[in-house]
């Protein structure tokens, strides 16, 4: 398993997330992800599905 993946929404990088000892935090690729930036997921699918609903203009949750 990796500890780094590339979160990409449609050609777009959203960002990238890392491997951390309690899951794995995001690190924004554009001001368009910032909101997203430091947040820890359970795992990479997660982060992604949080980028691909802030791209549609979803609310994140804190």
């Amino acid at each position: 398993m990796s500890d780094t993946y590339i979160i990409e929404v449609g050609s777009q990088a959203a960002g990238i997330v890392v491997r951390d000892p309690r899951g794995y935090r995001f690190f924004a690729a554009t001001y368009r992800f910032s909101s997203l930036e430091g947040r820890l997921f359970r795992n990479a699918r997660e982060a992604e599905r949080a980028a691909r609903r802030l791209a549609q203009g979803g609310r994140i949750a804190a």
